[in-house]
């Protein structure tokens, strides 16, 4: 094989990786479109969506538990609640702490 016979395998098979990467990407962008039109049936406007919802939330009344600190203070066992609601994304008035306990 001579050297131009070799650039010239180079440059088809350069050509046809470019080419499926380009078919691919289209393909991808294509397929996001058309699940984003079944996905979206309803357009609500932010100020419309929140006057709903502040009119459907139900209010919950729930009696305050009992929290055990072992060998924590009260301001670490404040920070570890805020922080275990803040990452699970879930109201801290949502989450039932039984006992907080230090690991030595």
């Amino acid at each position: 094989m001579t050297l131009l016979e070799g650039l010239q395998i180079l440059v088809i098979g350069l050509g046809t990786v470019f080419l499926v990467l380009v078919s691919l990407s289209g393909a991808v962008a294509l397929e996001s479109k058309i699940f984003g039109l079944f996905g979206k049936s309803k357009k609500v406007e932010p100020a419309d969506e929140a006057a709903t919802s502040s009119e459907e939330a139900p209010v919950v009344k729930a009696a305050s538990g009992e929290l055990k600190l072992i060998d924590v203070d009260e301001r670490t066992a404040a920070m570890i609640m805020a922080i275990v609601s803040d990452e699970s994304q879930i109201p801290l008035s949502e989450l039932n702490f039984k006992y907080i306990k230090a690991i030595d």
